[in-house]
């Protein structure tokens, strides 16, 4: 006789957190009306009746709402967390708890525990993928290939995810869609620029309790992040130099008023170091070298391979945490740099992430793209996809309705000469 294997049915850090976190994901909920909406016609519809879903992200009150939102619109679905510093445990339990919804997620789990939990969302066998940073895409196409044909398509919402999606297509690998939520207007301008920006500075204020006022912040990249972090820096008085590799955003930063130069130019008048380019290794040892003594180092892209932390390990005398998510590598020159995070997301890792309100943007697109791969299913070419613009439109106009906000709308004479110009007359 065979044994029977019994799946787990969630593995969280403890089930009896579960009243708080329901307490904050319904203090969350009032911050997210344009999910609420889509949820309520969700609940209706029924548009994910029969679909296997699992979500990869960072388990938060405001994910709670997309689980919610997804398994009111009838999908069977499974969330693990895409950030092992990022869950937050009383949330995860009443996901559990009190909405039914499976969770595999432990603020702090380690990688092999993280991979663990990967694994056990495919064991589900999706037919669509919600990830945040294609760490599940990933493993499905370079481990799981024998399931590719069950899956309809993925989704995606972070510049790192989607970079990773684009050498998987290049490579000949990624053969069903990928919906790209991270450059949605609706997405990119809230949660990169608004969100990005105000949790950065909060995830490092919470760490450290320093007044940013008069200090020196580098900011590594002005894409949407970095032009969020800039401008919120300066807005909190300090003063702001930005790096890049990009003439075109490099010249954009500067006629946005901040000084630019290389990060070898910046590193020795720096204070704060804030990383946020999605890329490998952009503070290394030469920068570190020439830094401060107690210069504050962290990093706010997707994953912790900005900071070179490698190498200033292996220079360190001794590394001890001196405050929560705050530590201290003493080098033997007798200078001291301070690294927040462990150079994981510092927002998530030491704060509490985007505001809801901003997020309430963000999984409002996931949501949707999730609901036009279904509608779409089969007829979707293989690779990257945008949001479609009336995707996007509606959401901004579910968040106007939610701010009571009336925009014009054009009149029949004006359609009519539009039509004329598309028309070529």
């Amino acid at each position: 006789m065979t044994a029977t294997v019994t799946k787990p049915q969630y593995e969280i850090k403890d089930i009896a957190l579960a009243p708080q976190g329901k307490q904050r994901i319904e203090w969350a909920g009032r911050e997210m009306p344009v999910l609420r909406q889509i949820q309520e016609r969700f609940a209706q519809e029924k548009p994910f009746a029969g679909i296997r879903l699992i979500a990869c992200c960072h388990v938060t009150t405001e994910t709670a709402h997309l689980a919610i939102a997804l398994k009111n619109g009838g999908a069977d679905a499974i969330l693990i967390a895409s950030n092992p510093l990022s869950t937050q445990d009383d949330v995860a339990a009443s996901l559990v708890a009190d909405y039914g919804i499976p969770v595999f997620a432990i603020k702090g789990e380690d990688n092999d525990t993280y991979h663990r939990h990967v694994n056990i969302a495919l064991d589900h066998h999706p037919n669509i993928i919600i990830d945040d940073g294609s760490d599940v895409t990933a493993t499905l196409v370079s481990e799981r290939q024998e399931q590719i044909s069950e899956i309809i398509g993925t989704t995606e919402e972070t510049t790192t995810g989607i970079v990773r999606l684009q050498a998987m297509f290049k490579d000949g690998v990624l053969s069903f869609p990928a919906m790209n939520v991270n450059d949605a207007d609706t997405k990119h301008f809230f949660d990169n620029r608004y969100g990005t920006g105000q949790s950065t500075l909060d995830g490092i204020i919470r760490a450290t309790n320093i007044l940013l006022a008069g200090k020196t912040l580098v900011v590594a990249g002005y894409g949407w992040c970095g032009k969020g972090v800039a401008l919120r820096g300066r807005g909190m008085g300090a003063n702001v130099i930005v790096t890049e590799i990009d003439p075109t955003r490099a010249i954009e930063a500067v006629m946005d008023g901040f000084r630019v130069m290389p990060m070898i130019e910046a590193a020795p008048l720096g204070d704060v170091f804030v990383t946020v380019t999605g890329n490998k290794h952009v503070i290394r040892p030469e920068h570190f070298a020439v830094m401060k003594d107690g210069a504050i180092v962290c990093n706010s892209g997707h994953f912790d391979i900005e900071i070179d932390l490698k190498s200033l390990g292996a220079q360190a005398n001794d590394v001890k945490e001196v405050r929560n998510f705050t530590q201290q590598y003493s080098l033997p020159s007798g200078k001291s740099i301070i690294v927040l995070g462990e150079g994981r997301l510092v927002n998530l890792a030491a704060a509490e992430g985007h505001p809801s309100a901003v997020m309430d943007m963000s999984f409002a697109n996931q949501a949707l793209a999730c609901e036009y791969l279904v509608k779409n299913k089969g007829s979707l070419a293989p690779g990257l996809h945008s949001i479609p613009t009336e995707v996007d439109r509606e959401i901004a106009r579910l968040k106007l309705n939610a701010m009571n906000i009336q925009i014009d709308s054009l009149t029949p004479e004006q359609i009519e000469y539009l039509n004329s110009w598309n028309a070529g007359t």
